[in-house]
Parts: C-alpha cells; structure tokens; sequence
C-alpha cells in the first residue's frame, strides 16, 4: 500500500468525517452515542477548518486516515478500522513531527490503545485534564514530544 501523504480538499469533509466517526466508533467505547452525536456537526463546520489537513488515500484515492494540526499541536489522527495495524497512523504522525513541526498531543486517557501509540512513538505525559476540551467528563493527557 502507497503511505503517500496528501492534501484534503474542502470538498472531502464529508469523506473525513466518514473516517472520524468510523474510527471513534472503533475505538472511543467510552462515548456515548449523544456525545459522537454532538461532536459530528462540530468537526464537519468547524474543527476541520481550523487545522491543517493531511491524509493517506487507497489506490482509488478514498480516504483511510487523516490528520489535523494547529500550532504544532495534532488536534486529531484518525484512521479508518479497516486499515488499522498497517503503519497508516504511523506514517501520518512521522509526517507530522518532521513537516508540521508538531510536538504535542492530547488524548482522551480512556482511548489506551492511542495513549500506547504516543507514548511508543516518542510522547510523555506532561499533564492531565478531569474535562475534555469540550467541558466532557473524559479525562484528557496532555503530551509533549520527548526532546
């Protein structure tokens, strides 16, 4: 599979929701349904907006996982459950470190599999929040690139 890094056009919103939803579906067990729900609108009218986005795409150019980033943070990572275990996630964050200049991400600390990830890619927890950033009860670490 081609982990080539590309651009995300306004026009694939849709697209990427598509693969949020998915993705948190797979993986988030501790939302609640009124919770992906609420969040659903928020990132199609205003979180994509706000980040710089990148994704990886199949040979047919669909959308399996995607990033976004905002002031050297990556506000979101998310791939597809399909193509989960095959270095998608990987590639994407490499990506983002070396071309983005991120340093820091937040992870709900209920998502484990993803807490797991960060920390074996080179992140630490540096804080934790009881709230989301949302004002949600799912706690939330914060975590800095080791130097």
């Amino acid at each position: 599979m081609n982990l080539e890094i590309d651009t995300v056009n306004k026009t694939e919103y849709t697209a990427i929701l598509d693969v949020w939803e998915s993705s948190v579906r797979a993986t988030h067990h501790f939302l609640k349904e009124e919770d992906i729900q609420y969040f659903k609108p928020l990132i199609l009218n205003t979180y994509l907006d706000a980040v710089e986005l990148r994704c990886i795409r199949t040979d047919k150019k669909k959308i399996i996982g995607f990033l976004g980033v905002a002031d050297q943070n990556l506000e979101m990572l998310f791939i597809h459950p399909e193509y989960r275990g095959k270095k998608i996630g990987k590639a994407l964050l490499k990506y983002a470190i070396d071309t983005l200049d991120v340093t820091k991400v937040d992870v709900n600390e209920q998502n484990e599999q993803a807490v797991g990830f960060y920390n074996y890619c080179g992140f630490e927890t540096i804080s934790r929040s009881e709230l989301d950033a949302s004002g949600k009860p799912y706690p939330t670490l914060h975590m800095e690139l080791k130097k």
